[in-house]
């Protein structure tokens, strides 16, 4: 008897998400994903195309560009169709194509996320993810900054990315967590075991580099739809984001649900 497999998610228990979603990091300059994307209306057609082929869920963060990956998501889809859903993140900047800067402090975490509300065109972010935990910051912190700003009503959900169990269960203590951002996939297996703990407690486990893929260079290492496949199989909770600039690609990446 062949085991079925969900289509969809319930994010944070409240959003239906498709579990074939986006990530958006690629619709950025091509060099060290710094800058504007430079096709910027073919990048609107892709991401309208995305809608269209039924995925809901697009992940963005404000270090991707930085901020033009926010900004490319509002061009193309505001205003919003009902069950989109627009992720991003923040407590990593990018002032320059080699240079990354971790600060996930209080003051500058609510400030990037009064950008994004400004850049994505929303008065309310659908899930907001502290990008890394500051070594400078107890994460408690980070958290109760983003808790803060969910209070204020500017954050409907709230995520980790680059977390560790440990720093989920203390992100716990602050406030209900979503979801957890970690590279997994078929090749690169380290995370099972968060995969496997995020299952038992409902949160989605977002895997970045679904296909092996290099944050830094084009091209997937593994074989998109196998991978993708594999994923999806792997655990209910998982939301797989593979990134591209074309729509073949991703065609492709949608079509994985006739080979389950």
């Amino acid at each position: 008897m062949s085991i079925q497999i969900s289509k969809n998610f319930n994010l944070g228990g409240e959003l239906k998400v498709n579990r074939i979603g986006y990530g958006a990091m690629r619709l950025t300059g091509p060099e060290g994903n710094f800058g504007p994307y430079p096709n910027w209306n073919e990048g609107k057609i892709l991401l309208q195309k995305a809608v269209n082929l039924g995925i809901n869920f697009f992940d963005s963060a404000r270090s991707y560009g930085p901020e033009w990956s926010d900004k490319i998501l509002a061009d193309a889809l505001f205003p919003y169709a009902p069950n989109v859903i627009i992720a991003t993140k923040g407590g990593v900047d990018k002032p320059a194509k080699n240079q990354i800067i971790v600060d996930a402090s209080p003051a500058t975490l609510e400030r990037q996320i009064n950008d994004a509300l400004t850049n994505l065109k929303v008065e309310r972010i659908d899930l907001f993810q502290l990008h890394r935990v500051d070594p400078n910051v107890p994460v408690e912190d980070s958290i109760g900054a983003i808790e803060s700003a969910r209070k204020a009503g500017k954050v409907r959900l709230i995520g980790l990315s680059n977390v560790n169990q440990e720093q989920l269960d203390r992100a716990l203590t602050v406030a209900p967590i979503a979801s957890v951002q970690n590279r997994f996939n078929q090749s690169e297996t380290e995370q099972g075991d968060l995969v496997d703990y995020t299952a038992e407690r409902n949160i989605a486990f977002i895997p970045y580099g679904p296909l092996g893929a290099h944050p830094m260079k084009q091209g997937a290492t593994l074989p998109v739809q196998e991978a993708l496949a594999w994923l999806l199989k792997r655990s209910p909770n998982i939301i797989a984001i593979p990134g591209t600039t074309s729509i073949t690609h991703l065609e492709q990446n949608v079509g994985t649900w006739d080979f389950i």
